[in-house]
């Protein structure tokens, strides 16, 4: 039995039946990612001493007869744009290198309540921008599936280390495509919850009113299983939305017959590589078969929603940016001697191209005699967008997408082009504009062996469709169980 190959509801079955204790499991991560890490580069800050010592703890409190959460001692991975008490949160970035958050976020507070174990803090594109993990001051993930090929971005990190078994489950953040998109490009599950599901508290900003943290896990079981314990209304988040807890491991059902799925045409078509059109069309003929009912129809917003989701992110990381001066708990430059010195020294030698590129063009965007050509417009198409998307759900109960137009491009091809790189987001963007759910779930993959993943798009506040839409899915095509990354193409 390779431990590192179950899944999280398979480590629960096996630690109640006493085939597994929670120090076998843990210590088999650990060496996973002593055997792994060299070559994939995932963390920037493995906790793997901490994890040993918890494990420890957790396994002395069963033994003794303690009642504790079924998920206890259950390793998880966290991106590292997530506040963690006491531990390095550096958002992949110079500017936080030392930066040791005095509290956690309520997505931790949640986690720990639960007593899993927390592997290590994963790497991410600086700032949560990007699409490749290329962008990280400290090091480039590589995709498990083939080392010379990003993972995706910018939560490549968590991508790669659940694709590469180095942790069983991942915590995501996603601002454009930042969880569906790696995890496309990984052959994992990745969900990015309704705007408001989950509190963001904790989650350091980079486009306030589009960043979503949600979830990367092997199946879509764990996915439900993760939902439940990071979802729920917070009073220290203000845009955390006021509904009812839900139990989302209820909406793993095979039985799809009736279900109304959109196909939106115009994201299939120019830019959509040709084996990934394939999987996704072969795909829809396995709902077909399972008495779903599949239609073409008008979606006319990705021409559009590019440019109105660039113009919004790039606004808000400009604003949400500023307090990153070199004054109060940032890098400071030692060449600066005066104060505009510090200013200006610390962000040009802390921040990295990417998001220098994104604070000018949003500064730019909101600056006086531009602010209503651009940033206004942008927010009058967001409303469009949103419309748009209430008229199809009045007739779909789901809508599915590409998530990626693309498989897995090569380590430095798009790095240098950033439109190029912009538009690996064209089938993702719209959701975050939306504030809706959307679900990447693995549906194949091309003549190259890597994976290609199908986006399944809900009502707000619909996890549940969406769920039990990727699990009659997943249980008819057994994606897991066909193929697993190969690590081919190593680059040291």
């Amino acid at each position: 039995m390779n431990i590192t190959e179950l899944t999280v509801h398979e480590l629960q079955e096996k630690i109640k039946s006493k085939k597994l204790t929670i120090k076998e499991i843990n210590n088999a991560y650990i060496e996973r990612i002593k055997e792994k890490e060299p070559e994939v580069q995932a963390f920037i800050t493995p906790l793997l001493e901490q994890a040993k010592e918890k494990a420890k703890t957790i396994q002395e409190k069963i033994d003794s007869g303690e009642k504790l959460s079924d998920l206890a001692g259950i390793p998880i991975g966290i991106k590292d744009n997530i506040c963690t008490k006491g531990v390095k949160t550096t958002c992949a970035s110079k500017m936080l290198e030392n930066f040791i958050s005095p509290y956690d976020a309520t997505i931790m507070n949640k986690i720990n309540a639960e007593n899993m174990i927390t592997l290590g803090k994963l790497n991410m594109d600086e700032f949560a921008m990007g699409g490749s993990t290329e962008y990280s001051y400290f090091k480039k993930t590589k995709n498990p599936w083939d080392l010379t090929r990003v993972p995706g971005g910018s939560s490549g990190g968590s991508a790669a280390a659940v694709a590469a078994n180095m942790v069983p489950w991942a915590i995501g953040s996603d601002t454009g495509g930042s969880i569906r998109q790696p995890a496309s490009l990984c052959g994992v599950v990745g969900l990015k919850p309704t705007y408001g599901l989950v509190s963001r508290f904790g989650l350091v900003a980079f486009a306030s009113s589009l960043d979503q943290i949600g979830v990367f896990t092997k199946d879509v079981r764990d996915c439900a299983m993760l939902l439940n314990v990071i979802s729920g209304y917070d009073e220290l988040d203000t845009t955390s939305a006021k509904i009812e807890p839900k139990d989302y491991t209820k909406s793993l059902q095979k039985d799809v017959k009736g279900l109304k799925i959109g196909v939106p045409k115009e994201f299939y078509g120019e830019g959509i590589n040709e084996e990934v059109k394939k999987s996704l069309e072969e795909a829809l003929q396995k709902y077909k078969e399972m008495g779903a009912e599949v239609e073409e129809f008008s979606l006319d917003i990705a021409q559009y929603a590019l440019a109105t989701y660039y113009i919004i992110a790039c606004a808000e990381a400009s604003s949400n940016l500023g307090r990153y001066d070199g004054i109060r708990y940032t890098y400071r430059s030692p060449e600066a001697k005066t104060l505009k010195e510090i200013y200006k020294k610390s962000r040009s030698e802390a921040f990295g191209t990417e998001v220098k590129r994104r604070i000018i063009l949003g500064t730019y965007v909101l600056s006086s005699g531009y602010y209503d050509a651009y940033y206004k417009k942008a927010q009058q198409v967001r409303t469009l967008v949103m419309n748009k998307f209430n008229e199809a759900f009045k007739k779909y109960d789901v809508i599915i997408t590409p998530t990626s137009p693309t498989t897995a491009f090569k380590i430095g091809e798009k790095s240098t082009n950033p439109m190029e790189m912009y538009l690996a987001d064209i089938c993702t963007v719209s959701v975050n504009i939306a504030g809706l759910p959307g679900l990447s779930v693995p549906c194949g993959v091309d003549s190259k062996g890597l994976p290609i993943g199908m986006q399944i798009i809900g009502k707000k506040f619909d996890e549940e469709t969406i769920i039990k839409t990727a699990f009659a899915y997943e249980q008819e095509t057994n994606f897991r169980a066909k193929y697993k990354p190969t690590f081919k193409g190593g680059v040291r």
